[in-house]
């Protein structure tokens, strides 16, 4: 892995346009910071029982099963960074591996603290990406692209799940209509984001491009090079990337069942995660909380793991892979929040 960056060489006229979208979103980049910190705050003062519950999970569970979940969630992150650095390699930017990772967990803290279908994120991301190097075209096209092979991954991992409670004769049609209008929506936001690449601020009605923060961000994601954004080779080997993620999370119910000396198949464990993650992504419940829970638990009873274990093993699971990142999330965005001050605080004094 390098550790130097090099920043991609762009047209006189491309670091103009740049350097007055950097100016604008410096103001309000250090308030979202800020309000995803007093985010944390509120959610951790209002979900304090789960994460309680959570601690007692892990202090009567066997220790070697939960360090390999640990160890199988940090496998994802590394992931999803290695992502990241596929798009930024592909331009010829060479971020440092461990920024990248970083990255991540801001993503997921910001999108748990600003439930905005990833919104949130995706714009932290951006924001990010460049202050590591990429250009601001770039990194609006790394965006569009993970989104494309997410759901592309997704909607492969959905079909496999419908496979296995077919074999298992599970199967059934709320089952079967729950993932068709999953597929509908994997298929549906990949193709609104390429619509929007291609039409630019002109996806907007001319009333609303009055708005100039919202013409702005039309102008940026129309900006993102189409080359780029429909490379098939990058897709695939991002949503490659994205399967393993999805691997390892199911993985990780599997370990934690494991971690309470229950012996259940992957199958299981697959079918609980992605079934319960398509009820979080259809519904209207932010971070799904209870409706993940109860999914996850009544597919594990479907497959044949005890009620108990169901429960048990769903929480920890939780606590994995929804808590427990907060924590370095958290510090990462802290962390940035800083430098975006003393950044501030720099250029007020050259000025």
């Amino acid at each position: 892995m390098s550790g130097k960056s090099a920043a991609l060489s762009k047209p006189a006229d491309d670091d103009e346009g740049e350097s007055l979208t950097a100016k604008a979103l410096s103001s309000w980049r250090t308030w979202l910071l800020g309000f995803l910190l007093l985010a944390a705050i509120v959610f951790a003062a209002f979900h304090w029982g789960d994460v309680k519950r959570f601690a007692e999970l892990v202090a009567h569970a066997r220790p070697m099963w939960l360090l390999a979940a640990v160890g199988a969630q940090l496998l994802t992150y590394i992931a999803l960074a290695g992502e990241w650095r596929l798009v930024l390699r592909s331009c010829d930017c060479r971020a440092p591996f461990l920024k990248l990772l970083r990255l991540t967990l801001t993503k997921h803290f910001a999108d748990q603290m600003v439930p905005t279908a990833g919104m949130s994120g995706n714009v932290v991301v951006v924001d990010r990406l460049i202050a590591i190097g990429a250009s601001r075209k770039v990194a609006v096209a790394a965006v569009i692209l993970t989104i494309i092979s997410y759901y592309a991954s997704y909607a492969v991992a959905a079909v496999g799940v419908l496979f296995l409670l077919w074999l298992m004769s599970a199967d059934s049609w709320l089952m079967i209509g729950l993932i068709c209008g999953f597929l509908v929506v994997a298929a549906g936001i990949p193709s609104l984001a390429l619509w929007l690449q291609k039409k630019g601020e002109r996806a907007i009605p001319k009333w609303l491009r009055k708005v100039g923060a919202v013409r702005e961000l039309f102008e940026m994601i129309g900006q993102a090079p189409k080359k780029l954004v429909r490379s098939r080779e990058l897709i695939g080997e991002l949503s490659i990337l994205n399967g393993i993620v999805f691997a390892l999370d199911g993985w990780t119910m599997q370990l934690c069942l494991l971690a309470l000396g229950v012996h259940a198949p992957f199958a299981s464990a697959f079918i609980a995660f992605i079934m319960a993650s398509i009820v979080v992504t259809l519904g209207p419940i932010p971070m799904g909380l209870g409706s993940f829970e109860a999914v996850s638990i009544g597919m594990l009873r479907v497959t044949g793991v005890p009620f108990e274990a169901a429960i048990s093993a769903t929480l920890l699971f939780r606590g994995f892979t929804l808590w427990l990142p907060l924590i370095p999330g958290m510090i990462a965005a802290r962390r940035d929040l800083k430098a975006e001050s003393k950044t501030k605080r720099k250029s007020k004094r050259k000025s």
